[in-house]
């Protein structure tokens, strides 16, 4: 049995594919009552992706989180990262013996500073053969639509990522796998990043002659940071789960974090853009993560530092992304 955690519209939308297999059912682990009771009245999430239909009888709902791990075998989180650990407050390591436990979590979990596989390593004792990580280049309303998309399932054991490749692929989603877990990681959450400053830019009025530059440059910082942090020889950056991933945040309209660096591009604050945009820019939360650990390995990321400055330090986004484009290579 699947258990699902998280009822935003990534989640939804990964709900929504594991039950496009016939007969499959799944334990959904959703925080809100009202949530859960829209979906069990109407048959569609009331919040996210209201256009996604789902069949209620395949589908044991719980905003017990203790409840849906012990009764389920693999467990999928798609919780913002930013709320991982306390929504996991008072689980312990016991209670995920024999799980296998995957992630479509698209950020760092800021308690620890870890990406996801990581922290349910070092935190519950999962065994890395055990963790499976989802990753794109995919946005929840593309893939709601049942647009054709591309997902990469990375895990240590090759057979626990081909039975997760299976069970997520369907008439819409086709599916590779890869064993880089920490590569593909901290590529989609240097992604978020990126996405920040590309939409900084634009909501400072640059248009996509200078895009293109910057993008170049975030492919050098993101190749110089998971190398120092992973080195793979047989990593290619290139790659639609690292490069296409980058590019799909960067540019789509569809891009949370493109929207709230926009936002801040075009004066809002950042308390002012959280407010307006009402949903999670993973980026926003990945930046001050980063820039810590960068800080602490001494590699330079121009493009994370001018971000942090932006949006920690309260520093002018004209200047400061003036000073960032002039010297970019």
């Amino acid at each position: 049995m699947i258990g699902v955690f998280g009822s935003g519209s990534w989640a939804t939308a990964v709900a929504k594919i594991v039950l496009e297999h016939p007969n499959t059912t799944i334990n959904w682990w959703i925080r809100e009552p009202e949530i859960i009771d829209g979906i069990k009245e109407t048959g569609h999430n009331p919040v996210y992706l209201s256009e996604v239909d789902f069949d209620v009888e395949r589908i044991h709902f719980s905003n017990d989180i203790k409840e849906v791990i012990a009764k389920s075998d693999d467990l999928l989180f798609v919780v913002p990262s930013a709320f991982l650990d306390n929504s996991l407050e008072g689980v312990t390591p016991e209670m995920f013996a024999g799980k296998n436990v995957h992630s479509a979590i698209k950020g760092i979990v800021l308690q620890t500073n870890q990406i996801v596989a990581d922290y349910f390593h070092d935190k519950f004792n999962v065994d890395y053969n055990r963790i499976s990580i989802i990753s794109g280049p995919s946005h929840a309303e593309e893939t709601a639509q049942q647009k054709l998309t591309y997902l990469t399932v990375a895990s240590q054991n090759e057979e626990l990522a081909k039975f997760v490749a299976e069970f997520i692929e369907c008439r819409y989603v086709k599916t590779v796998v890869s064993e880089d877990i920490h590569g593909i990681e901290y590529a989609a959450v240097l992604k978020n990043i990126y996405a920040l400053a590309a939409g900084i830019c634009k909501g400072l009025g640059y248009g996509d002659n200078l895009f293109a530059v910057l993008i170049s440059n975030a492919m050098q910082e993101m190749d110089a940071f998971i190398n120092s942090m992973h080195p793979m020889d047989s990593r290619q950056l290139e790659r639609f789960p690292y490069l296409g991933d980058l590019l799909v945040t960067a540019y789509s309209q569809h891009s949370r974090n493109r929207t709230f660096g926009a936002m801040i591009g075009f004066g809002y604050s950042v308390k002012g853009a959280q407010f307006e945009m009402k949903m999670v820019a993973e980026g926003y939360y990945a930046t001050k993560c980063i820039e810590q650990i960068r800080t602490n390995i001494g590699i330079s990321m121009p493009i994370v530092e001018a971000v942090y400055k932006v949006l920690y330090e309260g520093c002018s986004a004209r200047r400061i992304m003036g000073e960032l484009l002039k010297n970019l290579k």
